[in-house]
């Protein structure tokens, strides 16, 4: 047992002595501060900051009741044990149903050293299950917000998909500058809006799965959900060495690490300071890693957040990975922990520099197995226009439905527009079957795979475009196989889909459909 701080309510010199000679017996290592009036009782609860507190029952100008009920509004956990010589059986009753831990007779001390031992046992197991119910309380609320925000994420989408289409609209206006200019700032705001909701929802819904996870993407995503956290007293800083840098892991998880980071950073400076966020890449030897690591040589991304806060002494450090234990009043003690199991699932390793007067800088080392170039521009110089081929659009709300069929009637295709899968079915029965289809996946009457099976059923074989919610896969089990079929994220861009539609509409002629 490690030593622990015993706050003492005693008025006999001779009587505190004589209890604490059955500790010593017991051998529990221990500090002690001995007060024997309210002032200096509430001083040391504040100053001493004790483990456990043996009061007298009756003294001089206070009392044993007196003092458990200062403590009982202060600590709900704190063992109080009653040590006197008058407590009787009904007293002792009433003791205990006020908050008392135990009670022990003067004239039987024999068992005091094993009821401060079970007393504190007792108190740190009750500590614990209250810190692991409040973490499942905050799990709740987390999954709460996932619920909602996997509602809201549909809605959002839809509203930003006029943004995304509409802007890329009026950048053809070349003729026009400021409709160029109007276009760009649509498209622009539609994307950023649309990184917001990707962020907040992944953040929400948790972790998934092993991802190619781009930089500069990473730190955008990062940015945009510190947005309204950093207070104007500290200066955030964001130095990113390599944006176009991609590597394999885990997007969500990455983002709440950094967010533990630097939400303890700006809570270690409350009078403001400067939070540095850098990345920077190495290559790690073998001395570098502790013995408990297993050596992993050759290239890593390392993440540093870099505060100037207090700093922490090395008794906090050793003990700044142990499960629920924190330095802050509200804390859980898990956001470090969180984040170290973080790092070591993505091969890497995690350092900590600090001291008293010096702020801390974490290091994350994540390895580099390989590099893989980012995408974004391939395909940009293809010819993605059209060359007169039917396609039918088929959406419900008719905004969205507008502004895909007037993007692809700019691109040299001639789309026709239908608001329900029967006003589809209606114009392939008149005007024969298209070249290919566009349909939303989440129409109420029919939806989009119901509407995709009946035009299979009147011959259709062509290229299918089904625009679906992220992480809502459509249920195709009702179509038989097909392998011209894209399923596209929404809300979906200009060049997401022209180059789908090349796609399907090459693999249509290939096959000679």
């Amino acid at each position: 047992m490690p030593t622990i701080r015993i706050l003492q309510v005693e008025d006999s010199q001779l009587d505190a002595e004589l209890v604490l000679s059955e500790l010593d017996a017991d051998n529990i290592d221990y500090q002690v501060q001995l007060v024997d009036d309210e002032a200096r009782y509430l001083s040391a609860l504040e100053d001493f900051s004790p483990d456990i507190v043996l009061s007298d029952l009756s003294m001089p100008g206070f009392s044993g009741q007196r003092a458990l009920e200062l403590l009982r509004e202060r600590d709900d956990d704190l063992p109080f044990i009653f040590v006197s010589a008058t407590l009787g059986e009904d007293a002792a009753i009433e003791a205990l149903r006020n908050g008392a831990t135990d009670y022990i007779l003067k004239q039987n001390p024999a068992r005091l050293a094993s009821a401060v031992r079970r007393a504190l046992d007792e108190a740190a197991a009750h500590r614990a299950s209250r810190r692991a119910e409040a973490e499942l309380i905050r799990a709740q609320r987390f999954e709460s917000l996932a619920m909602l925000a996997g509602g809201l994420s549909h809605d959002l989408r839809n509203l930003l998909q006029p943004l995304l289409l509409a802007g890329d609209s009026l950048q053809d206006y070349k003729d026009d500058p400021r409709l160029e200019r109007l276009g760009k700032l649509v498209r622009d705001c539609g994307r950023r809006g649309l990184e917001m909701v990707h962020s907040m929802l992944s953040f929400a819904r948790g972790a998934r799965r092993a991802e190619q996870v781009k930089l500069g993407k990473l730190f955008s995503a990062f940015d945009l959900l510190m947005q309204g956290s950093v207070p104007r007293n500290v200066q955030m800083q964001l130095v990113i060495d390599d944006p176009e840098l991609s590597f394999e892991g885990n997007h969500t998880e990455l983002q709440q690490c950094l967010l533990n980071l630097c939400l303890n950073a700006i809570q270690a400076m409350p009078d403001g300071g400067k939070l540095h966020i850098e990345t920077t890449q190495t290559e790690l030897e073998e001395d570098f890693f502790l013995p408990e690591e297993k050596p992993r040589l050759g290239r890593y991304l390392c993440i540093s957040v870099i505060d100037e806060g207090p700093g922490m002494d090395q008794a906090v450090l050793e003990r700044m990975f142990e499960p629920f234990f924190t330095t802050k009043e509200a804390g859980t003690g898990l956001g470090l922990l969180s984040c170290k199991r973080i790092v070591g699932s993505h091969g890497g390793v995690m350092r900590v520099d600090s001291a008293p007067g010096r702020g801390t800088r974490f290091d994350l080392y994540i390895p580099l197995d390989e590099l893989v170039a980012d995408d974004a521009q391939l395909g940009a110089e293809e010819d993605l226009e059209g060359s007169a081929e039917h396609v039918l659009v088929v959406v419900e709300e008719a905004g969205q439905l507008s502004l895909l069929s007037d993007t692809l009637d700019a691109y040299g295709y001639q789309a026709h527009a239908s608001q329900s899968g029967t006003a589809a079915l209606q114009w392939i029965e008149a005007a024969g079957l298209p070249d290919m289809v566009v349909l939303d996946a989440d129409m109420n009457l029919l939806t989009g795979v119901r509407t995709l099976a009946a035009l299979i059923e009147h011959g259709y074989r062509g290229g299918v475009l089904l625009l679906a919610r992220a992480g809502a896969v459509p249920d195709l089990h009702e179509l038989p196989p097909l392998d011209n079929l894209h399923v596209i994220e929404k809300p979906v861009t200009t060049q997401q889909l022209l180059r789908a539609a090349r796609m399907a509409l090459k693999h249509t002629a290939a096959n000679g459909d």
